[in-house]
């Protein structure tokens, strides 16, 4: 699998994986594979062909602190690998990137929308429908995916700009074109907002209900 964070281990203990130097050579360079492939990584540190079998392959996810052993022969356990990753310096890896847990909004159950709040979709509003096109690039497209990925994965397809949006507060130093503050704040306060090309609403809860519709 491609997805960030991936690394390997040999037998003896010691681990593997593409550094920012390293990412950045092979985003300059449009080299084969990915950054986060194991055999891209393997290969790249002198694990080529059977020698890659040697390795276990895991994948760890900063943002919810999980590990997944996706193969290998060794005995070194889960616990071990975590251990591994938390130890490293991720601004080694992606200067910037901030870690800090993900917020599920619908876990939040909210009223009504304050006046401020209100005021802060009007703003987000005015932003448009172009989030998607304008990030991503800047980080690395697989960096970019497993953070997607790990936001994501609690809302609608349908607030996909508010993905995108709440995605770009964990690159704080990175410059888009756009002004995403309205809807990270009120993502973080527990309100999605969405729009059907007419109405906007705001959704809160486990059932993504709507607390405030209308237009801006």
């Amino acid at each position: 699998m491609c997805r960030f964070f991936s690394f390997v281990s040999d037998k003896k203990g010691s681990i593997y994986y593409f550094d920012w130097k390293l990412r950045q050579k092979w985003i300059k360079e449009k080299l084969d594979g990915s950054p986060d492939s194991h055999t891209t990584i393997a290969d790249h540190f002198g694990f080529k062909g059977e020698k890659e079998d040697s390795l276990d392959k895991w994948e760890y996810d900063l943002f919810s602190q999980v590990i997944t052993h996706d193969r290998g022969p060794n005995s070194k356990d889960e616990r071990w690998a975590l251990r591994k990753a938390k130890s490293l310096d991720f601004e080694k890896i992606v200067p910037g990137i901030r870690i800090k847990p993900v917020v599920n909004p619908l876990l939040i159950d909210r009223g009504i929308p304050t006046e401020r709040e209100l005021r802060l979709l009007k703003k987000w509003a005015s932003v448009g429908a172009s989030v998607g096109a304008s990030v991503g690039a800047s980080v690395g497209a697989s960096v970019w995916a497993s953070v997607r990925e790990s936001v994501g994965a609690s809302v609608r397809a349908s607030v996909r700009e508010s993905v995108w949006a709440y995605v770009s507060s964990y690159f704080p130093k990175v410059k888009f074109k756009y002004d995403f503050s309205p809807c990270i704040e009120l993502w973080e306060a527990g309100l999605v907002p969405s729009f059907d090309g007419n109405v906007w609403r705001l959704h809160s809860g486990k059932d993504a209900k709507v607390v405030w519709e209308g237009k801006i």
